[in-house]
């Protein structure tokens, strides 16, 4: 199914800062920003969430748009799985989706029944997608088959919700881990391949990024089907937003610049780039 990887880490670092600089001399900003906008799943993933905060942000979720400005809403608002009817009861925008992690986030570190069992009360509570982490510590001892067959109870666990797989790119390390990571993550059934929790110090880079990129493109380029992407954690800044939306852009194309195929977990960009909207 995929060829062996053959670009090494400095080798991805040049065609990052290639593949940017190329897309910024004919982006527009405005679009792209617009773009960003509706790609954000607004995320609270803290122990300290209590249904008061969660209900703003799912009201904050529904704030965004204007018509006359060309403003959108989010594409969805992710928290755990106990506070996904509380998002469901305060969205404004029934355009708006849920999102929940579940099966063991952050750490993964749970047997697959406690992870699917968590997954389908996730989705019984009414999530539309499933942020699930893949299995870290099994990928590192070698156990890709185990791994890749949790991803696949795990989707079917999912029912009608979408699966993204979050590979956790800060732990994997090496150019190698993330693409077996990521071919792990589309075999096993996912919809989605996303970089981080969040939840570690090294969160989401381009890097990381173009690794998985090159993955989704080998595989639509094989099989048709097309598999989306997130990048998640650390993003706060507009501009830095903009580079992970020109890699998307160059590598995949304009088919995936929508929030089915693209999304960004972020909990402070969106107001930012609602500001650049709004000036």
């Amino acid at each position: 199914m995929f060829q062996k990887y053959p670009y090494s880490f400095e080798d991805i670092q040049a065609r990052v800062k290639e593949l940017i600089t190329k897309g910024k001399k004919d982006i527009d900003a405005t679009v792209a920003y617009q773009h960003i906008l509706s790609f954000i799943d607004l995320t609270t993933l803290e122990g300290a969430d209590t249904e008061e905060k969660v209900a703003a942000l799912a009201q904050q979720a529904g704030s965004y748009y204007s018509a006359k400005k060309q403003i959108p809403n989010v594409a969805a608002v992710c928290v755990y799985p106990t506070l996904v009817k509380v998002v469901k009861e305060n969205l404004r925008d029934d355009k708006i989706g849920v999102a929940s992690v579940a099966g063991a986030f952050p750490a993964g570190q749970s047997p697959i029944h406690i992870k699917v069992a968590e997954v389908k009360y996730a989705v019984e509570q009414g999530a539309d997608d499933i942020d699930m982490v893949l299995s870290r510590g099994k990928f590192l001892d070698g156990k890709y088959s185990e791994v890749q067959d949790e991803v696949t109870a795990i989707k079917e666990a999912c029912g009608q919700a979408h699966l993204k797989v979050i590979l956790e790119t800060g732990e994997l390390q090496t150019v190698e881990n993330i693409r077996r990571a990521s071919e792990i993550g589309i075999l096993g059934g996912g919809d989605f391949i996303k970089t981080s929790t969040g939840k570690i110090p090294v969160a989401a880079t381009l890097e990381a990024m173009l690794i998985m990129l090159d993955t989704i493109k080998e595989y639509y380029d094989n099989t048709g089907k097309k598999i989306g992407i997130k990048p998640a954690g650390g993003i706060s800044e507009p501009l830095v937003a903009l580079d992970y939306y020109i890699l998307v852009k160059e590598i995949l194309g304009e088919d995936w610049l929508n929030n089915k195929l693209f999304r960004i977990g972020a909990s402070r960009l969106a107001n930012k780039v609602y500001d650049i909207l709004q000036s």
